[in-house]
């Protein structure tokens, strides 16, 4: 079932959460609408469902680019490729969140999942760049985090809604020289 719920992702990212109906998405799905009345309570259930599967494995994705013994600047980069890799995997889901991001923020756990995701790993890892001297020490770790979902979230996200597919390699690189430019520490030349 969890397969077929891929195309509900699709119709909310199409019509928008408010325009979407219970039968479209059993029409989308294949799913009877009484089955997925018994597996959801609503279409905000199925949508927040989606949003906690892509999270899921973008957690799992995270962690473990996260962790290891390379210095944090290549774990870092090793986190924007997994992040852009799991968008790419869930590419109706981030365009039905991003259309309905209101009502994805409402949703408790999203924001929580988000925070634990993403959020606490990079926070790690710019201590750990701090410490290590790949990468430059920041003044708000939480903020910096913060920036770096969002230089992720919104250039994958671009070409998911302009044109429906996501180069993830091209992004990948643009967007870690981003990061890694603005994170990295600076360069030390030597003196003649």
């Amino acid at each position: 079932m969890a397969e077929r719920l891929d195309a509900a992702a699709r119709v909310f990212a199409d019509q928008g959460f408010d325009q979407t109906r219970i039968e479209d998405l059993a029409e989308a799905t294949g799913i009877p609408r009484a089955t997925l009345y018994y597996y959801f309570a609503g279409k905000e259930d199925i949508l927040a469902w989606l949003l906690r599967r892509m999270l899921g494995d973008m957690a799992d994705a995270v962690a473990a680019a996260a962790s290891g013994a390379a210095p944090a600047r290549d774990r870092l980069a090793a986190v924007v490729r997994a992040k852009i890799d799991v968008m790419a995997r869930h590419p109706a889901t981030c365009r039905a969140l991003l259309a309905d991001l209101g009502r994805a923020g409402r949703i408790p756990e999203i924001s929580a999942a988000i925070q634990a995701a993403f959020h606490h790993p990079v926070r790690r890892l710019l201590a750990e760049g701090e410490a290590d001297g790949s990468l430059r020490p920041v003044g708000d770790p939480e903020t910096t985090a913060s920036a770096v979902y969002g230089a992720i979230s919104t250039a994958a996200t671009h070409y998911l809604v302009a044109d429906n597919h996501l180069d993830s390699e091209r992004v990948t690189v643009e967007v870690t020289t981003f990061v890694l430019a603005g994170l990295g520490a600076p360069v030390v030349r030597a003196r003649r």
